[in-house]
Order: structure tokens, then sequence, then C-alpha cells
């Protein structure tokens, strides 16, 4: 039985293992097929490519996609890309962007409650094009404003934390067609993590499963087996295929 994992992060956005060390990794543990799936960015999987050849691990060429709902965000995750998605690539360039402005904003909002920080020192620990908090977080957790990457968020980044900014991200029926339309499979990632009231997350998978979506990621690290069960009878309910994956960042999870 093959080993897959279908959802990973590396320094091309916020994980801290190169494209080439996780391939590496990932034939240590075992894994034959590895997708990896940096948030906003595909500019890691030439790297992943050429490492998981090397290694002897197959990847699936893929990318994670935050959404908006009026509950929260949801996450979508595109499987199976093409090697060079034209609008796909405008489209997450401009939510690079779209971070970019936030990244300044929260830098700012930290700056007037006095902590020290800047900019710059939040870029040079980005070594990926997709810069978000959790290089804001390496930046305070080394200058000693937190113990540890949960305190940091709930402190100041986290969505009740004092620095917080929302971030503008595309509607989750766009992201799907957008990636449907591209041949992908288009998979709900961890969908339990949200919590909605009764027949929310149904709703939202009956208007995404119209616009292209594919498959429910029923196994995932943050999942309680509840959850996968639950999962499970998500995706037999609406005849959506399965996917699993670690969501691994490295150290930073």
């Amino acid at each position: 039985m093959k080993l897959v994992d279908l959802h990973t992060h590396t320094t091309a956005s916020d994980g801290t293992d190169s494209p080439a060390l996780l391939m590496a990794k990932a034939a240590q543990a075992g894994l034959e097929v590895v997708a990896v799936t940096d948030h906003d960015t595909l500019s890691g999987l030439d790297e992943a490519a050429d490492a998981g050849r090397k290694h002897g691990v197959e990847l699936i060429r893929g990318c994670e996609i935050s959404t908006g709902t009026e509950l929260g965000e949801l996450h979508i995750l595109g499987l199976w890309l093409p090697e060079n998605p034209v609008r796909l690539q405008e489209k997450l360039a401009f939510l690079r962007r779209k971070r970019a402005e936030r990244n300044e904003g929260i830098v700012r909002k930290l700056q007037e409650l006095g902590l020290d920080i800047t900019l710059e020192e939040v870029l040079a620990t980005a070594t990926g094009e997709s810069v978000g908090r959790p290089h804001i977080a390496e930046v305070l957790l080394r200058k000693g404003y937190a113990e540890n990457s949960r305190e940091v968020f709930k402190k100041y980044l986290g969505c009740h934390g004092k620095a917080y900014l929302p971030k503008e991200v595309l509607e989750p029926e766009e992201s799907v067609r957008l990636l449907a339309d591209l041949g992908a499979t288009v998979s709900l990632a961890h969908p339990m993590l949200w919590k909605g009231p009764p027949g929310w997350l149904d709703t939202q998978v009956a208007r995404l499963k119209d616009c292209g979506l594919n498959a429910i990621e029923a196994w995932h690290s943050e999942h309680s087996e509840a959850d996968v069960r639950a999962c499970l009878a998500l995706a037999k309910r609406f005849d959506l295929g399965i996917s699993g994956g670690s969501d691994y960042h490295g150290d930073n999870k």
C-alpha cells in the first residue's frame, strides 16, 4: 500500500523546510506520493519535483487558497495542477499583494503597541514569496514577546489579537471554479476545524459542488476520529471523493 500525503507546506509559503528538504524527509518517512500545497504560491513546485525524482517520491503539484465566508475562512486545496496555469498565477499574485498590504498594517499596529519590529525584519525572515503572519510571529518570538507560537497568536496575531487585521480573500465559489477549470482535483481542506451552526457545512459543500468541488479532506492531523467519520459521511452524502494530509509545516506546526 502506498503512503500518500496530500497537504504539505514549504518555505515557499509558511513552512520551515525547503521544497527539496520536505521531499527528502518524505522519502525518509516512507511516503511515495506527496502534494506540495503552499498558500497562494506555486513557486516551490519545480524544486520539489526535482527533489522528488532524486528521492523516488512522486510530486502532486498543488496549492491552498484561503477563501472568505460569513463565518470566516474556508481553505480550498487544488491538486494535480498543470505546470503553467496562467490565470491561477495571476489570481495568486493578487492574493500575495493583499497579504503584503495586510502585513504592513499588522506591523504598524504592533509598533503602535510599543513592540520593536519592522517590516524589513519580517521580510528577511521569510524565504519564499508568500509572506504572512507566521513570519511576523517568528520575529516576535525571537525578540521575546511571547513564549510560543500559540501565545503570540493569542496576544497579537489571531482573530482576537491586539494587532489582528482581516485579509482580503477570494470567494469560495470563485476559487473552486478557478481550480476546476484547470482540471485540478478540488478538495475542501480540514472542514471540521470551522465550527458553524447545524447544516452550515452541508450548505457550503452543496454550493461548492455545483462549482466543481471534487473531494473532502477527511484525514487531517487536527481531525479527531469523530471528525473523520463526519467527513466520510459528508462525502458520501454529496458523492465526493476523499483526500487526506498532514498539513505539515515543519517547525511552525
